[in-house]
């Protein structure tokens, strides 16, 4: 994404009901189950999900109380939480079938502690964070807004309001903002596709949908009526994952930061924290975020490395994207290592990760989600480095 001049920027949103993100969600609940029943399990779970079936693999090592009918239930659940109860797709009827096993002994023996060796990364890989300030959230403006409909739409179906009546669970959202100067001034396009009753009148909903967008969006930030779209294919009435088939992992852009930053390429949904895909995007975000809440940039990119089996990171590199306020970026990373500890029994230990706290996450972002103080999720937005940060750079 380009941070200045003037220019067109869009980002897309999923709503919890979309395939992918049913599977997600699925596998998010397999991991709060067995961190649940012991802090210290280790899971990979993936899921696929399409016409009245559900399909559990992977790999885990955790409590035998953890049993594969509990796993199925649970399953069931979530699915019935996020409302699907349909011809092709119900949690009462579908198929579920799970075939996780037993860790690989050969991660095993990478990943543990043992005698002198410290806990190691559960692979290699490369993790981004980023943080601006165009928003409150310090998060991207267009995913902010497209995360914000998909989200406004859940509750008011969820609460049955009448301005969202006859839509199922399936949605996707996009906005296209334009940036003056680099800061975002209004939209120029919003899309809206929504799974929906037969005969709903697609005229009909378009103007209550029209009443979400406005109500969401800044005020001025509507765009022009002929840029509003919804359903662009005229009817969406089969949908979820009888419309299309689910997996685990398959929205990463639409988990992190809607396209303005990079990715590091791995997905977060079903995986224990000693796999830093997870963690180490999670302290990534954590770090960018402190970062430009203590004034020292507008906007931050933070990129940690790992190897399998090793403990601590092999970089850390800091990109200010010359927004900087008389900060030197080598002498920032260095300033982040002292801070945190960034192995991954350091991130864990820090951000309190190994906790049933997942499910949430699974839909709506991974990331600019207001930290919970009573059920203690999220820890990753919240911003108390702020003054260590400001100490450690005498300001």
């Amino acid at each position: 994404m380009r941070k200045d001049g003037d220019f067109l920027f869009t980002s897309e949103s999923v709503s919890e009901g979309h395939p992918d993100k049913v599977a997600d969600r699925i596998s998010d609940t397999v991991l709060d189950a067995y961190l649940a029943a012991d802090p210290e399990a280790r899971v990979a779970c993936e899921t696929l999900v399409t016409t009245n079936r559900i399909i559990l693999a992977g790999e885990v090592r955790g409590p035998s109380s953890v049993t594969s009918d509990k796993l199925i239930e649970l399953a069931r659940e979530a699915v019935k939480d996020i409302g699907y109860d349909q011809e092709g797709f119900s949690w009462r009827r579908a198929e579920a079938s799970n075939y996780l096993h037993a860790q690989s002994a050969d991660i095993a023996v990478g990943v543990d502690s043992a005698g002198e060796k410290d806990e190691g990364a559960g692979d290699q890989g490369i993790m981004f964070g980023y943080a601006s300030n165009e928003t409150d959230t310090l998060m991207p403006a267009p995913l902010y807004y497209a995360h914000r409909i998909l989200h406004e739409m859940r509750d008011l179906r969820r609460a049955g309001d009448p301005i969202v009546a006859g839509l199922q669970p399936d949605a996707k959202s996009q906005v296209t903002l334009r940036y003056v100067n680099g800061r975002p001034v209004g939209a120029t396009s919003v899309v809206i596709s929504t799974q929906h009753d037969e005969g709903v009148n697609q005229e009909e909903l378009r103007g209550r949908l029209g009443q979400v967008v406005k109500n969401v969006l800044p005020e001025g930030w509507v765009p022009p009526e002929k840029e509003f779209y919804v359903n662009p294919t005229g009817v969406f009435v089969i949908g979820g994952p009888d419309g299309d088939c689910g997996l685990t992992g398959r929205k990463i852009i639409v988990d992190t930061y809607g396209g303005a930053a990079p990715h590091g390429g791995g997905a977060f949904s079903g995986k224990d924290p000693t796999k830093v895909d997870r963690s180490a995007a999670y302290a990534c975000r954590y770090l960018a975020k402190n970062v430009v809440a203590a004034g020292l940039a507008d906007r931050c990119t933070i990129q940690l490395s790992y190897a399998i089996g090793v403990s601590h990171p092999l970089s850390v590199y800091v990109d200010l994207d010359e927004t900087g306020k008389d900060v030197d970026e080598n002498r920032l990373g260095d300033v982040l290592r002292e801070v945190m500890d960034l192995t991954p029994r350091g991130i864990r230990k820090h951000l309190r990760l190994n906790r049933p706290i997942y499910a949430v996450t699974s839909a709506y972002g991974h990331f600019g989600r207001k930290p919970d103080a009573k059920l203690d999720t999220f820890t990753w937005e919240q911003t108390d480095l702020v003054d260590a940060l400001r100490s450690a750079l005498n300001r």
